[in-house]
């Protein structure tokens, strides 16, 4: 036992998902006083590092249950003072010696202690890679997931020898070969008519064939999206050089050309067309397409016209055929140069590869190629991913991290994953170094990575628009964390997209952080996994994507150029790189070393500018709570930029609006009728009525039903056909008192005899030919075609007990989320609702509106209602698409936007339409763009609001001269 300790219990905690640690409770001999770190000393003379408790919290006495055991529940969280503090111990053992001057070496330090975490040293995942390949050439080989769940050195040292690298088939076709057989290809599985069928498709034949292997797992998504691309290529880049001579163009071609010829990576193409499985085709010898482009000089830049004639929305290249990459260069004589654009497939190629391809092209232009070290077959990586960890062990993994997940991650709603990167925008924004320096510090003060902290402010994001508080999104590994010896300098696509669950709910700020790298630390141990298994593993529908967001984060820490580089890149200069993504929403979080560099694409609807603002505060945010709150609630930070959050919270809000309080929708009808009671104002075919007579035969209605016993807030339901005695029947019942109900006749017989259970109605407005609808019912039926109502009186009822906080209609919602709910919405909230609508439509447009949206959608408050109060014409219509008939005189309509696309395409919108709503659907811009070229409609609104909210709640008008917004 250790000195001065009466009794000890230890456990393993895991306080936050994925963050399990041992904690030991103890309590001390009478007048002892135990340390933490003196308890670790004394236990690791003992025990292996990775059984030692983390941390030891001191107790009077234990929790016990009833029963007299251990309350586990009860023991209490560990604190500050419970943690041990790092003091320097020197390394033990050869072992450790041996990793500690890696560990001072990589990290610049002039002394490492056993108990140091890598991570509080300013470790990162590419310092990462680097340790365990220099462990690797001293033959100390160790699971990186040791580092990122116990990133101490003893833990490490104590972890060599544990893993296993995986033995990499040798490649079996031998130089000369005159036919490649089965048994010479074990990473691939082909039979012999297949293999025959790919060596006919290389030049040369068998001849020039080094190699035949299966795909990487991302590999494998990039040719899916290839292939189901309609056009062009989402995973095509581009990099546009400057040269100052054709000379210095030559000698980056014959550098590029060098660098093809070392990496059998750039010697590779795809082969599919007939296999069971896809597989790639490295070639013995394979030249680099050099290309020169005829340029028109009076057509504008040059880069510009290279740029349109390679873009990837409508380029691709030939990924059957090597190099998966070709250079087209012309001649810029505006300013005086040779522009060259390299075009290359991600398939072949990863950032991290870039740049040794930058490496390596450097080493030829100075004729110094013959020191680099030998290139590593990208075959290595393959056997890695292929022959690794077990399909099992991948799915166990996701299983326990995504099992319970049964719904996408969808942040602003974005569902398409499959795009080919056309309607995405581009913006940057930096991370200054103060706020780079204070989030490093965190880490290292939390003895986790800056990625770490990373990943959770992009959860947060992600969470926030998305209204989760457990959420899946995308992050892109490096792949080389295992990819075997020479990984940190082998070419190739390494990288892999996995999904990463993250909380951002309840859970305190310093939890989320332990809790996002531990579980950042797991994935790294599946980075070969494919992404189609792990959402196999999840609860999500396989019709539907995981996530829709991806994060990838980068170390593109430059160091300074050499004079040797300086000279090697003379005349030669970058002018731009594009990069494109499938996914509607990326960030790309380039580490600088000093401070960040935040890249979003999204798709234009959403806007870069405004995720990188999201981004930078969720930064700060997490920061800010980490320095002074860590206890705080994740829930509680704020993503919002504080000119976003002005708008939001004050100019949004700043609605206030004089309207008449005390005033009821039949009221502002009857002010109109005084107005205007001549004027036309409703037609259904060839049947019309203007506002006096529609007035009164609502009137003699409502006397009718108020004799029924109708009075404020009586429920009376309409199932009527959509007609005259439509538009009567909803101002009767309004008139009466009552509050309307609407049974529209296209509905189900049990949807209608639920609504009509759940309203209880006072009384049922029907037609002859609705009237069987309503089966067996004790309710009063009203029926409008027998007229038994027409002999009542005409002027309008008094109704002196209502008031506009009465019962004016109730809506039921769709049911999409279980049963149908009665929305109940008073008189003052749409006479408030009107009152803005003659604001932002005026009288003209609203004269003659199309009614065509049935009265159980709250669209129809709009279109019957805000016409009728501003002296507008209604027209009854069945639906929209009657326009297509070309009998309507109409100067508004509103529909969804899919309704809009069919009535674009028939021609169906008469040149008298001025204004469009639509609401609904998403809206694209293409809609809004076709709706403005195609017609002479001069306005478009897009509207959206619940029920709830008394049919809009927020809304944007188009202008044909402003376009989309």
């Amino acid at each position: 036992a250790c000195e001065g300790v009466r009794e000890a219990v230890v456990i393993a905690r895991e306080d936050a998902p994925g963050d399990q640690r041992l904690v030991a409770y103890v309590i001390a001999k009478e007048d002892a006083r135990p340390v933490a770190g003196e308890l670790r000393t004394q236990l690791l003379g003992s025990l292996a590092d990775y059984m030692v408790p983390s941390a030891f919290v001191m107790l009077e006495a234990f929790p016990l249950t009833t029963n007299g055991k251990l309350d586990r529940k009860a023991l209490p969280a560990p604190d500050q003072s419970a943690v041990i503090s790092r003091e320097y111990e020197a390394p033990q053992g050869e072992v450790e010696s041996a990793i500690a001057r890696i560990w001072q070496d990589l990290l610049k330090l002039e002394r490492v202690g056993r108990h140091d975490n890598f991570f509080e040293l300013g470790g990162h995942s590419l310092l990462a890679v680097k340790l365990i390949e220099r462990m690797r050439q001293i033959d100390l080989s160790a699971d990186v997931r040791v580092l990122f769940g116990q990133p101490t050195l003893a833990a490490l040292a104590a972890a060599v020898g544990g893993h296993a690298d995986v033995v990499v088939p040798a490649n079996l076709i031998p130089a000369g070969c005159t036919r490649i057989t089965p048994d010479m290809l074990p990473l691939a599985d082909l039979d012999q008519e297949s293999i025959d069928r790919i060596v006919a498709t290389v030049p040369g034949g068998v001849a020039n064939v080094q190699d035949i292997y299966a795909l990487a797992p991302l590999q494998e998504g990039i040719l899916y999206h290839h292939l189901a691309a309609e056009q062009g290529d989402p995973y095509v880049l581009q990099v546009m050089f400057g040269f100052d001579s054709r000379e210095r163009l030559q000698a980056f071609a014959q550098a590029l050309q060098s660098v093809v010829s070392r990496n059998d990576i750039l010697r590779t193409g795809m082969a599919w067309q007939g296999l069971e499985s896809p597989v790639q085709v490295v070639w013995r010898h394979a030249t680099l397409a050099f290309e020169e482009v005829g340029l028109d000089p009076a057509a504008g830049d040059a880069v510009q016209q290279l740029h349109e004639r390679f873009d990837p929305r409508h380029y691709r290249l030939d990924i059957a055929q090597a190099p998966l990459m070709r250079l087209a260069y012309a001649q810029d004589l505006a300013n005086q140069r040779w522009v060259g654009m390299l075009l290359f497939h991600h398939v072949a190629l990863d950032h991290t590869a870039l740049e040794v391809v930058v490496h390596e092209m450097q080493a030829s232009l100075l004729d110094q190629a013959e020191p680099l070290a030998p290139a590593v077959p990208y075959r290595n990586h393959v056997a890695q991913a292929r022959l690794g960890v077990s399909r099992e062990q991948h799915e166990a993994f996701f299983r326990d991290m995504l099992g319970d997940i049964d719904e996408p991650t969808l942040p602003f709603g974005l569902l398409n994953v499959q795009g080919d990167g056309s309607g995405i925008e581009e913006m940057q924004q930096g991370v200054d170094g103060a706020l780079a320096q204070r989030l490093r510090t965190q880490a290292r003060q939390l003895g986790v990575s800056a990625a770490s902290l990373v990943h959770l402010a992009w959860g947060q994001v992600v969470g926030r628009v998305s209204g989760r508080e457990e959420v899946v999104f995308g992050t892109v590994l490096m792949g080389r964390m295992q990819g075997g010896e020479g990984a940190d300098r082998a070419l190739g696509m390494f990288i892999n997209t996995l999904p990463l669950r993250v909380s951002v709910g309840h859970i305190d700020v310093r939890t989320g952080v332990k809790a996002t790298h531990a579980r950042l630390s797991g994935l790294l141990g599946h980075e070969h996994a494919s992404l189609a298994l792990a959402q196999r593993c999840s609860g999500v529908p396989a019709s539907l994507p995981l996530f829709s967001a991806l994060l990838n984060y980068r170390h593109s820490a430059g160091e300074a150029a050499s004079e040797q580089a300086i000279s090697a890149w003379h005349g030669i200069h970058t002018l731009g790189m594009e990069e494109r993504t499938n996914y509607p929403l990326c960030l790309n979080v380039d580490d600088l070393g000093e401070g960040f560099l935040l890249t979003a694409q999204a798709v234009v609807e959403v806007g870069a500018r405004r995720v990188c603002g999201y981004m930078h505060m969720a930064l700060e945010s997490l920061v800010q709570a980490l320095e002074h709150a860590p206890d705080a609630p994740l829930r509680e930070l704020s993503i919002v930029p504080a000119d976003e959050r002005e708008q939001l919270l004050v100019a949004f809000n700043a609605t206030d609006a004089e309207y008449p309080l005390e005033q009821t929708i039949h009221g502002l009808f009857e002010e109109q009728v005084r107005r205007t009671p001549d004027a036309l104002a409703v037609r259904h075919g060839r049947h019309q009525l203007n506002y006096r007579e529609l007035n009164g035969l609502a009137n003699r209605l409502a006397h009718y039903l108020r004799k029924q016993g109708v009075q404020p807030d009586s429920r009376v339901a309409i199932c009527v056909e959509r007609s005259l005695d439509m538009v009567v029947g909803l101002l009767a019942i309004l008139k009466a008192g009552g509050g309307y109900v609407p049974l529209d006749p296209a509905y189900p017989a049990d949807r209608i005899a639920y609504m009509l259970e759940d309203s209880a109605p006072a009384a049922i407005l029907v037609q002859t030919a609705t009237r069987g609808l309503l089966g067996e019912t004790a309710i009063p039926l009203i029926d409008l075609d027998k007229g038994i109502w027409q002999d009542e009186v005409a002027p309008n009822p008094q109704v002196p007990e209502l008031t506009s906080s009465h019962l004016a209609y109730v809506i039921y919602t769709s049911g999409s989320t279980g049963m149908p709910k009665g929305v109940m919405i008073e008189h003052r909230n749409t006479v408030n609702f009107l009152t803005w609508a003659h604001g932002a439509f005026d009288a003209e447009t609203l004269s003659k509106t199309l009614f065509s949206t049935s009265l159980n959608f709250d669209l129809a408050v709009y279109e019957c209602f805000a016409p009728l109060t501003s002296g507008g014409r209604i027209e009854v219509v069945t639906n929209v698409l009657e326009l297509q008939q070309g009998e309507h005189d109409i100067t508004l309509i509103n529909t969804v936007p899919s309704a809009l696309k069919a009535l674009l395409e028939s021609g169906g919108l008469s040149e008298g339409v001025d204004t469009v709503n639509v609401a609904g659907e998403a809206l694209k811009r293409s809609l809004v763009e076709a709706l403005f070229e195609q017609t002479s409609v001069k306005r478009l609104c897009n509207l959206y609001g619940p029920s709830e909210t008394t049919t809009y709640s927020s809304w944007v008008s188009m202008a044909r001269e402003d376009g989309f917004a």
